[in-house]
């Protein structure tokens, strides 16, 4: 059985506590035993602790789940792209799979509120799918 863990941006809670429940829905649907789930203020705070989660021998990939609304600024596109480009990072150097399951840059309320299930089921599967690859590799 795979194990994973999951990471969770509690900032926009109305809509990640919801990717929450449908990612855990999700994980045990594919038969993924989740080991861990963390909770992070931020999507901007996950990279350290999916690199401690990535450094255990008992999680073969983590799942990250966010939501980085479009404000009136442009901080939506400095946070996404800081956020893929760490992930992308310690994907490497760990050899394990990252899904990234958070929405944005550009996202509005409206629209990230319909694509929770989307997001939330596909960070579980891009673990899932990754790591069975490895596996034949």
């Amino acid at each position: 059985m795979v194990s994973i863990a999951i990471v969770r941006s509690k900032f926009n809670a109305e809509i990640t506590d919801k990717m929450l429940e449908s990612a855990l829905r999700h994980a045990k649907k594919l038969g993924i035993r989740v080991v861990h789930v963390a909770e992070v203020p931020g999507a901007f705070d996950m990279p350290v602790i999916v690199k401690k989660l990535l450094s255990r021998r008992d999680v073969y990939g983590v799942a990250t789940i966010g939501a980085i609304i479009k404000g009136s600024t442009k901080h939506d596109e400095l946070i996404a792209y800081q956020l893929s480009n760490a992930l992308v990072r310690l994907s490497l150097e760990y050899g394990k799979p990252v899904g990234l399951g958070v929405m944005g840059p550009g996202i509005t309320w409206s629209l990230a509120k319909k694509r929770i299930k989307q997001y939330s089921e596909q960070s579980i599967e891009a673990v899932l799918r990754v790591h069975d690859e490895l596996g034949r590799i």
